[in-house]
C-alpha cells in the first residue's frame, strides 16, 4: 500500500484574532523599531456606544514599557505581527 505525500497547506496570510481574547496576549513585531520586538496587549479599548464592536487596543513594549495604540485588526497582518514571543 503506497502512502501519498501530505499536501502542504499554503502559509496563512492572517493571524486569527478575536478582540475578546486579546487582553494580555503576546505579540512579536516582525520589523522592530527602537529595539522593541516583544509586546503584550494591556488594554482593549471599549467603544462609548454600548454593543458597538471593539476598534482599538493598547500594546506595551516589554523592554521599554512604551505604549502603542492601534486598531486591533492590524494584528492580523503577519507581515507586521506574529502571535506570541518569537
Amino acid at each position: 500500500m503506497a502512502i501519498s505525500p501530505l499536501k502542504s497547506d499554503p502559509a496563512p496570510t492572517q493571524n486569527h484574532v478575536h478582540p475578546k481574547k486579546l487582553l494580555l496576549s503576546k505579540w512579536t513585531a516582525v520589523r522592530p523599531t527602537l529595539k522593541e520586538k516583544h509586546f503584550w496587549v494591556t488594554k482593549v479599548i471599549e467603544p462609548e456606544v454600548l454593543g458597538a464592536p471593539v476598534i482599538e487596543i493598547e500594546l506595551e513594549a516589554a523592554m521599554t514599557g512604551r505604549v502603542l495604540r492601534l486598531a486591533w485588526r492590524e494584528l492580523k497582518d503577519q507581515q507586521c505581527w506574529l502571535r506570541g514571543w518569537v
